[in-house]
């Protein structure tokens, strides 16, 4: 738990994997400042972490997991080194 969003940003900065941070509010604002801020390749909103998933961003079947946030291996062209923020948006929204 921190104070507030500053603190919370300032934490996820010096802390952070990069690959999933979380945030509940009932403020829009913090919201879209933190979704906005924050660097990582999911940035989730009032929903569970568990949304992190090939599957779940519709991607289909996961032949192996990487925590990094680059996923490509082998050569890269400009696809392979162009990544994506997943921007998820719940209201309290959890995986079963």
């Amino acid at each position: 738990m921190v104070a507030d969003l500053d603190e919370a940003l300032e934490h996820i900065e010096r802390y952070s994997t990069r690959h999933t941070e979380a945030i509940l509010t009932n403020s829009l604002a913090n919201a879209e400042r933190f979704q906005r801020e924050v660097d990582s390749a999911s940035v989730i909103v009032n929903a569970s972490t568990r949304f992190t998933d090939g599957g779940q961003f519709g991607l289909g079947a996961e032949v192996g997991i990487s925590t990094a946030r680059m996923h490509a291996r082998g050569p890269m062209g400009v696809e392979e080194l162009t990544t994506t923020k997943w921007l998820v948006n719940g209201e309290g929204h959890v995986r079963a």
